[in-house]
């Protein structure tokens, strides 16, 4: 990230110099914003629900939470709550203390390396009751959801020049893994006795408990996202209707829920100056890491959970590669890799896209389309929002298409699925 607006600085002050917020204002927190996106933005990084909706809601209660980058915090903020002062372990790093040396003299230069070297926190109270919170890969969710409890309040500040700019990822590999990242470090939070729901609900009141709560568990979408990406497709596939007809009272239901989330999710997301292109590139991509990082995180934090071996931290890549700079421009979706996240994508794009074909010619033999008509949507639904994965399978030559290996291992992923759920619809 980067300064893009010289009256940022101006804009903050103007927050902490408030005698009527200042007592107990900990950060004022600017939305992350970003350049070289490309026109659709494919991989909706631009996050506008996290980074702009959000923060708007919850500067109406206690504020924002810190999302990592374009914050001001009061030096006072690390030091515990409004009212409960925690003494640092070295005086000269109080809040109020005064620095009367130049910057250059000795002592005040040992103190900066020994505050800047990596075994500084050793035996102290930094990472747990001082600065920033350990204990979490998202340590800025944590962090600021930590400050809040202890009584911090927060300012989102919004203008209408962006106030810092920073790059995106720009491969698909890159954005799932970085997800999949925060998908673990949110659950940390989620499932300790920090919890959002318990925790943060005593500390904060209801309202913002949930709020944090609403982010803590984003990688629970994965369990009902994956199971209607595969169980519906799967029962059709078998001629096997699962949900309400369409002359069923129980069919508006569905069909009321469906169309009005997915209404008031698009106007919500044109409404902060997005347009519809990427909204739906948006909610394509929710679908996508539903099945892809959101599902292999929470599976990474349950092996976390039960002491099995899981990979690192991995920093998510910002070099940019030329070739795939053209292809992230032009709106072309890259995978170039294998990963098994890949798999369990292209798995659901294959199985989608047999069941619509197989419900089609179904209905044409004597099938009761009236039965099978949400199944049939749905399929239908996901192979619209597949096109990418199908194309990077089948039509594309370049470096950037699905690698012959995770397309031959989804296939038989594919194939093993529908093997299973037709024995167990036999039995």
């Amino acid at each position: 990230m980067y300064s893009n607006d010289p009256q940022t600085p101006h804009r903050m002050l103007c927050y902490f110099h408030d005698s009527e917020i200042r007592s107990k204002l900990g950060y004022i927190q600017f939305p992350q914003r970003f350049h070289g996106l490309n026109k659709n933005d494919i991989y909706a990084c631009e996050l506008k629900r996290l980074f702009i909706c959000n923060p708007v809601g919850m500067d109406g209660f206690a504020g924002p939470n810190h999302v990592g980058t374009g914050c001001f915090f009061s030096r006072r903020v690390f030091f515990g709550g409004p009212s409960s002062f925690v003494t640092p372990e070295i005086p000269e790093l109080s809040p109020a203390h005064m620095v009367d040396k130049p910057i250059h003299a000795q002592s005040v230069l040992a103190l900066a390396h020994h505050v800047a070297d990596c075994m500084y926190e050793n035996e102290t109270n930094w990472g747990s009751k001082l600065g920033f919170r350990y204990g979490s890969l998202v340590e800025d969710y944590y962090t600021g959801y930590r400050l809040q409890c202890e009584g911090w309040k927060s300012v989102f500040c919004h203008p209408k020049r962006p106030a810092f700019l920073g790059d995106v990822p720009i491969t698909l590999i890159d954005v799932l893994s970085q997800n999949k990242r925060w998908s673990v470090g949110l659950l940390e939070v989620a499932f300790s006795k920090y919890s959002p729901v318990t925790f943060g609900a005593r500390a904060m009141g209801l309202v913002m408990g949930l709020c944090y709560a609403h982010t803590g568990f984003w990688p629970i979408w994965s369990i009902p996202i994956t199971i209607y990406g595969f169980l519906p497709q799967l029962a059709l596939l078998n001629g096997v209707s699962i949900f309400p007809k369409v002359s069923d009272t129980w069919f508006f239901v569905y069909a009321f829920l469906f169309i009005g989330a997915y209404v008031q999710d698009c106007l919500d997301y044109i409404f902060t100056q997005g347009t519809f292109q990427r909204w739906w590139s948006d909610q394509r991509m929710w679908l996508i890491r539903g099945v892809t990082s959101y599902l292999f995180g929470l599976i990474e934090f349950v092996s976390k959970c039960l002491g099995i071996a899981t990979h690192g931290f991995n920093v998510t890549s910002k070099v940019v590669d030329d070739e795939q700079g053209k292809r992230y421009d032009q709106g072309t979706f890259e995978f170039g890799v294998h990963s098994p996240m890949f798999v369990s994508l292209a798995a659901a794009s294959i199985i989608n896209l047999i069941a619509f074909i197989r419900g089609i010619i179904g209905v044409f033999r004597g099938w009761n389309l009236e039965g099978l008509f949400v199944q049939m949507f749905i399929s239908g639904f996901v192979v619209l929002n597949c096109w990418p994965v199908y194309e990077a399978m089948v039509l594309r030559s370049d470096k950037g298409r699905m690698p012959t290996k995770t397309t031959m291992v989804s296939i038989f992923v594919a194939w093993a699925l529908y093997a299973v759920a037709s024995l167990m619809l036999k039995l």
